[in-house]
């Protein structure tokens, strides 16, 4: 903490760590029980997150008479689902420049499908009446240094290439919305990203997913699955379900197909929020049209205004623990808080003063071409996805019908993309992969600190197909 100005700390004095969507609210659904004795299903998904939530949703709908069963090791909602930033983002690749660089040849199918999934869902908040604050409010990127309006320049291109509709916006352009002493410009896209309550968007989804009849079981940890004849059984502790497919919605949490370890990692990304603004502090920012943003570096930081006017602040670091372990205990950091605040106060200044209300962390799983991947065991019989790497809230939509899809045998627009029947990379096994990953996180450190050249062994990776930018 050394290294952090004394003054920077006392914005965090009444910072409590305690997650802001779950903070008292009355939308949450009565909890669930957990599975005891053996049932049976049509259909059996382990995890209740987005991913879970939408898979059930998705196979109710197409197939009304499909058993559903949900089966959740904590809470609905108690992962990355309820803890984002609720930026819901129509890319199915983490932006559209990571995925051109990967899916060149797909990126006009991948753009289309990722435009008619976040089509879908608004939909289904329409139809289902979800409170979820979705806001279609478009997303600003930022650039905070010279090097990174050139990046967006050329994203702005290639973009619009394919049929985006984003613009770029000078320095007086950026001011004129978002007062900021260190904006350079930005890349304006108006319909790309919605904004949502995330908490209140997974609850949205269990509610839905129980007015179809589908069974959800919370508190109940899958220890393992069993291969029978016709089908699969899902162990818990005091329980089972039988089931001929079974949709694995882990994510984050280790995986119960071994063989697809070796392609994730977690790592910890946390956010603050600030007490709510005055008119006057909100009129010292512009900030009217309530976009939201992020920056342009490869490690970035994204914000959004809250619909009481607070101001959520999340990213930049990204931690790896040893092993890939997820704890509890490492959904706190002080350091990190103090360094998300500085960085606060170095985008408004004219902020000084306030207090930051709320601060948490979470573990999101990553992969290495930060997009998500599919797969399938057990003779088919098993299908999952992983590897959001963050920008889950609309993608996982898509992930489940991918899921089923795979898990029906469908051949269609989908199944049949390389970003679909190909996987990623795999990271090399511990300690190797721990010291991997801090080469490449000083790497990424060091070329946003220098003009973003990239090192020798940023370089090497480029080389490999795997380009690590975040």
């Amino acid at each position: 903490m050394a290294t952090i100005d004394p003054s920077i700390l006392k914005h965090l004095s009444h910072m409590q760590p305690q997650l802001y969507w779950l903070d008292e609210d009355p939308l949450e659904p009565a909890p669930h029980p957990s599975l005891v004795g053996d049932v049976t299903a049509d259909l059996c998904i382990v995890g209740a997150g987005y991913t879970g939530l939408w898979t059930a949703l998705l196979a109710k709908e197409a197939n009304p008479d499909r058993e559903v069963v949900v089966v959740e090791q904590r809470e609905t909602g108690a992962g990355a689902s309820g803890r984002n930033g609720g930026f819901c983002s129509y890319s199915l690749t983490h932006g559209f420049m990571n995925g051109y660089s990967r899916f060149k040849d797909e990126m006009a199918t991948i753009e289309k499908l990722g435009r008619e999934n976040l089509d879908a869902i608004e939909a289904t908040i329409s139809k289902y009446k979800i409170e979820c604050d979705f806001e279609w409010n478009g997303e600003l990127r930022v650039a905070v240094e010279d090097w990174q309006m050139t990046g967006l320049i050329e994203e702005a291109e290639l973009r619009n290439s394919f049929g985006d509709n984003v613009e770029l916006l000078s320095q007086e352009q950026i001011q004129a919305r978002i007062k900021s002493p260190i904006y350079k410009g930005a890349l304006w896209d108006p319909d790309g990203t919605a904004l949502v309550d995330p908490a209140r968007l997974v609850w949205g989804l269990e509610r839905a997913c129980i007015s179809l009849g589908i069974k959800i079981f919370e508190n109940s940890h899958v220890d393992r699955l069993e291969e029978r004849k016709n089908g699969m059984a899902v162990y818990t502790p005091y329980g089972s379900v039988y089931a001929p497919k079974v949709a694995l919605a882990t994510n984050v949490f280790k995986s119960l197909i071994k063989s697809a370890h070796k392609y994730v990692i977690p790592v910890y990304d946390f956010q603050l929020v600030t007490e709510p603004l005055t008119a006057e502090q909100l009129k010292s920012i512009g900030w009217s049209e309530r976009e939201g943003l992020s920056d342009a570096g490869n490690q970035f930081h994204y914000y959004r205004l809250t619909k009481d006017n607070e101001i959520l602040w999340g990213g930049y670091d990204a931690i790896y623990n040893f092993r890939g372990k997820v704890r509890l205990e490492y959904e706190t950091d002080a350091q990190t808080y103090a360094h998300l605040a500085e960085a606060f106060l170095e985008t408004f200044p004219q902020l000084q003063g306030i207090k930051f209300t709320h601060g948490w962390g979470g573990a999101i799983d990553t992969c290495s071409r930060f997009s998500p991947f599919w797969g399938t065991a057990y003779k088919g019989r098993v299908a999952y996805v992983l590897g959001y790497t963050g920008l889950g809230v609309g993608s996982t939509r898509f992930g489940a019908q991918v899921m089923l899809d795979l898990l029906d045998g469908v051949d269609n627009e989908r199944t049949r993309l390389r970003m679909v029947r190909k996987k990623p990379m795999p990271f090399p096994p511990e300690p190797f992969r721990f010291f991997f990953i801090r080469l490449t996180q000083w790497s990424i450190n060091k070329a946003d600190e220098n003009s973003g050249k990239r090192n020798l062994w940023l370089k090497l990776l480029d080389s490999l197909g795997l380009g690590f930018d975040s």
